[in-house]
């Protein structure tokens, strides 16, 4: 079956970075777009960053243009997020996820906490 298992989140002081990571399995991780979402409490869940399926294509909401990238790794069928200049607003659970046919997959997140 299909499994998403994000790592990396935690805490960090204001402009500092962290990397997230998702390790994908139960698909053909190749031939899927993946995307980044995150959700703060009290706050509806939202997109942050979508990758394609070999990588070339790439968006992000506005609020982390310039300060997220996404990236794959489809030999390790791995996605991450290298988040750099990260603010306190980018506290969140963030969560990894794929759509396959009309089904939503979704790892169990990763809290990232950024506070001085």
């Amino acid at each position: 079956q299909v499994q998403l298992v994000e790592s990396g989140g935690g805490l960090v002081q204001p402009g500092g970075s962290l990397r997230l990571s998702c390790a994908a399995s139960g698909f053909t991780f190749v031939f899927y777009a993946m995307n980044w979402y995150r959700q703060a409490p009290g706050k509806e869940r939202e997109l942050v960053a979508t990758i394609s399926n070999g990588g070339r294509s790439t968006n992000y909401a506005d609020s982390v243009k310039g300060r997220f990238t996404i990236s794959r790794d489809n030999a390790k069928n791995t996605v991450y997020l290298q988040m750099n200049s990260l603010k306190p607003e980018d506290t969140a659970v963030y969560y990894c996820n794929t759509r396959k046919m009309t089904t939503e997959y979704w790892g169990q997140g990763t809290q990232v906490t950024v506070s001085s």
